[in-house]
């Protein structure tokens, strides 16, 4: 017979392993946040892709998943290597500079404009210049930036974003690295200079040229390189933007201005040649992303696979900030991580039946340009067709009580439908993407589940325009966002944590038990990459 003592002491366990519960019955974020602490540690070193630190993330992350009863599901057991090319540049022996009537203007690297390796450089390059508006090439929605203009041989200089007329993951899609070099190569062009918008930036240009300028990484696949054919890509400081402009017979001023009032932005050539010269430092590097999959118990479902995603990967070690050079990435992306650890313990806990077969996948190499997730989506270490949606989790931004849900791609296919149901019940009110000119719907691992035909969706804690959640957020991103202040001395609303956690192994539940597949709305844009 057990002594009282002994269950004295096995209540006492359970209480410390298992999550605390609010009243209403949802957890009270303590797991998650638990995740998040070591996650976000600097003994992982910001897990930089490639890296040591982020290898003891991957290898933390297999073990959590092995606790909550999933079984291993990458090719080398929990993990599935991926493959990158690493580029770097030498700022020494680089430059940029300016040629305009004979006269030469240099540019200061990292001050006025960044040379970013997502196109991997010649050694020496000198084109001529021309504005072509946002650079973009939309027919479905009728707008070319390129018609009657000459961009063969040259490097087009535009503003980043779209016109607010064009729905946003439209716009967003063509704005995709893929989507422009496709148009770019098509007419010829060399290359791209893109100018932030001041008003759409998420940060300031101090930080932001910080994340340009660290090493770059493509799928070291030659064949998945999607900028292969162009030759340079620069983004310049928008502050010293004039400076590109000179001689044109119009200002950077009066482009913002036009974009800003929603006018059609001129096109026009630019009386300068931008000369490039590069030193490159190229090494091969492996990342792992972590694979692990929830049987279903369905005979005829569980074969078929809800995708339920998260990045890994932060920016490593960079530029110090206030004396601290780690980038944590608390919440980006710790915290989506210990979003995925987390349900996958509600799940276990709850005892829940799923018809479906729920794969986790914590991917490498977002912060390089998703290229983790397009791994796996191009290569998945199930049968490609068995894949029937992603849900996918970044920056999920507990900063505040839950009462909204953001949902990227919510008018894009049924899941909408499906996580607006769940959050309805739950109380908590379900609201689309709320800024779509941040492009959201593009820059995070969902997009490359979209591109290979399948339903996909973003869900974080969310706000409505013109409320002080909203000016959280905000803050947030110039404060923190791709800074080492993401980190675990910030505030956080962790019963909001638990409740969106509870929200999600809900929406979970509910699509991996569907009669039938989601699927695309016939006015979707994305609908044609499943035909």
């Amino acid at each position: 017979m057990t002594s009282w003592r002994t269950l004295v002491l096995v209540a006492a366990v359970l209480v410390t392993l298992s999550p605390r519960i609010r009243a209403g019955g949802a957890p009270d974020g303590s797991r998650w946040w638990s995740h998040v602490r070591v996650l976000a540690d600097d003994r992982f070193e910001g897990r930089d892709t490639g890296s040591a630190g982020h290898r003891k993330a991957a290898e933390y992350v297999a073990k959590e998943f092995a606790r909550a009863g999933l079984e291993p599901a990458g090719t080398e057991g929990y993990l599935q290597p991926v493959p990158l090319r690493s580029l770097e540049l030498d700022a020494n022996h680089s430059s940029l500079t300016l040629i305009r009537n004979g006269s030469i203007e240099p540019l200061t690297l990292r001050r006025d404009a960044i040379i970013t390796l997502r196109v991997d450089p010649p050694p020496s390059l000198e084109a001529e210049l021309v504005f072509a508006g946002y650079g973009l090439s939309i027919p479905e929605a009728g707008h070319d930036d390129f018609n009657g203009l000459n961009v063969h041989g040259k490097l087009v200089v535009h503003l980043a974003g779209a016109p607010p007329s064009i729905p946003g993951p439209l716009a967003a899609h063509r704005q995709s690295l893929a989507e422009r070099a496709a148009v770019l190569k098509r007419l010829g062009a060399i290359g791209t200079v893109a100018i932030p918008n001041p008003k759409t930036m998420d940060m300031p240009w101090e930080r932001l040229e910080v994340s340009l300028s660290l090493p770059s990484m493509r799928l070291a696949d030659p064949a998945l390189d999607e900028s292969r054919g162009l030759k340079l890509a620069v983004a310049v400081n928008p502050a010293h933007a004039e400076k590109v402009f000179a001689g044109s017979g119009h200002t950077f001023g009066e482009v913002l201005e036009r974009a800003r009032s929603g006018k059609p932005l001129p096109h026009f050539a630019i009386p300068a040649r931008l000369k490039a010269t590069t030193a490159v430092t190229r090494t091969d590097v492996r990342s792992q992303n972590v694979v692990a999959v929830l049987p279903g118990s369905d005979p005829q479902l569980k074969g078929e696979y809800v995708v339920f995603s998260a990045h890994l990967d932060h920016l490593g070690i960079g530029k110090p900030i206030q004396g601290d050079s780690i980038y944590n990435g608390a919440m980006d992306n710790a915290s989506g991580v210990a979003t995925l650890l987390d349900v996958a313990a509600l799940l276990k806990e709850s005892r829940a039946k799923l018809r479906r077969s729920v794969l986790f996948v914590a991917v490498t190499a977002e912060e390089k340009g998703l290229l983790g997730s397009r791994f796996f989506a191009q290569s998945p270490t199930v049968d490609p067709k068995a894949i029937v949606a992603d849900i996918n989790i970044d920056m999920i931004l507990p900063l505040y009580p839950l009462k909204k849900l953001t949902m990227f791609g919510s008018n894009e296919s049924d899941l909408g439908h499906d996580a607006g149901a769940v959050a309805e019940a739950m109380g908590v009110v379900p609201r689309p993407d709320p800024i779509p000119e941040r492009n959201v719907f593009i820059r995070s691992d969902q997009y490359s589940f979209i591109r290979r035909g399948i339903p996909s969706l973003m869900v974080m804690v969310g706000f409505d325009k013109g409320t002080p959640e909203e000016q959280i957020v905000m803050r947030w991103l110039r404060e923190r966002y791709h800074a080492p202040s993401d980190d675990l001395d910030q505030p956080v609303d962790k019963p909001a944590a638990g409740a969106f956690d509870a929200l999600v192994a809900k929406l979970l539940e509910r699509v991996a038990n569907r009669d039938q597949r989601p699927r695309w709305n016939d006015s979707s844009f994305f609908r044609r990459f499943s035909e």
